[in-house]
This record gives C-alpha cells, sequence and structure tokens, in this order.
C-alpha cells in the first residue's frame, strides 16, 4: 500500500494531540498502534470507516474514533473514511439502502413525498426506516468486509512483489560482480 502517500495526507499524532477538543480522551491518544500505518491498522479502519459510512446516523466521526481506539485501528483513517457518505453522496447512498432493503424485505418502495410535519414524519418512520436501516446494514456490513479482505489481499500483494524486486536485484548485483 502507498504508505508513504497516506503518510504525507494523515495529520501526526502531535497535531492530533494538540487539538483542545480532544483533551479528554487523555492518554489514549498516545497510544502508538492508534497513529501506526501498518496492514492490519489500514485494513481495520477501512472496515471501521466504511461500514460506518453507511449506517445514517448521527456522529458518525465520533463514532468512528471510538471503535478505531476499542479495535486498535488507525485513528485518523477510520476517521477520514466516514467522509464517504457527505452531504453529496448521502441522498444517493441512502436511497439506494433503502431500496435494497425494501427489495430484501419484501416491501414496496414508496414514493417521495416530504412533509414537514411531526404526525407525518412518526408514521412514515417504520414504513422508510426499517427498509432504510437494514438495507444499510446489509451495504454496510458488505463494503466494510470487502475493504478489510482487499486491503490485507493487496498489502501483502505489494509486500510480496517488493521482496520479489529485491531478491531479482540482489541475483543481478552477484551475477554483475
Amino acid at each position: 500500500m502507498p504508505k508513504k502517500f497516506m503518510k504525507r495526507y494523515l495529520p501526526s499524532p502531535e497535531k492530533v494531540r494538540s487539538m483542545e477538543s480532544l483533551h479528554f480522551l487523555g492518554d489514549i491518544l498516545h497510544e502508538p498502534n492508534l497513529w501506526h500505518i501498518n496492514r492490519h491498522g489500514v485494513a481495520r479502519a477501512f472496515l471501521i470507516g466504511l461500514f460506518l459510512a453507511m449506517i445514517p446516523m448521527p456522529f458518525q466521526m465520533l463514532a468512528a474514533a471510538f471503535c478505531a481506539i476499542w479495535f486498535n485501528a488507525n485513528l485518523p483513517l477510520s476517521v477520514a473514511l466516514v467522509w464517504v457518505s457527505n452531504p453529496v453522496t448521502m441522498p444517493p447512498l441512502f436511497y439506494f439502502n433503502y431500496k435494497l432493503g425494501a427489495w430484501l424485505l419484501n416491501r414496496p418502495v414508496l414514493e417521495f413525498e416530504f412533509e414537514l410535519d411531526l404526525s407525518w414524519i412518526s408514521e412514515r418512520m417504520l414504513d422508510i426506516g426499517i427498509p432504510l436501516y437494514f438495507g444499510s446494514l446489509v451495504v454496510a456490513t458488505a463494503s466494510g468486509c470487502l475493504a478489510y479482505v482487499a486491503i490485507q489481499y493487496l498489502w501483502r500483494r505489494k509486500v510480496r512483489n517488493d521482496w520479489a524486486e529485491r531478491r531479482l536485484l540482489r541475483c543481478k548485483r552477484r551475477s554483475s560482480d
């Protein structure tokens, strides 16, 4: 994986520790595994970040930070990956999740209509909410697990290719000597 590329764009541990809004976490931010860029930490970060990005909930970044700390994943990458679902991508993403959930639950897809009324919201919450969250859980699980497996595979492949290149260079040096 492009380790140097990630190090260039992710914030340093010192910069994050200096943020006053995060001082309530105390010594947790001093855990070195939260900042290392290695195969396991990055794969866990992708799993956490993409899983939580697909779930319609407030404070996704906070949930990603707590999950990264709990599962010993790369903290900045977990939090950054939550932004896959941003204000531009949320409508099509969550509409797809709703349609998938309605299809899996064998429910009809409701036409889009919105009224800013508490009674309308309470009536439609179950009709829309259950398929939306079920579809979101399916997509979140699939995307998180797929990303985890893909990162593990790609990272190992890169390491194997690097080893093969170094072995080839050593063989060339020995034959030229």
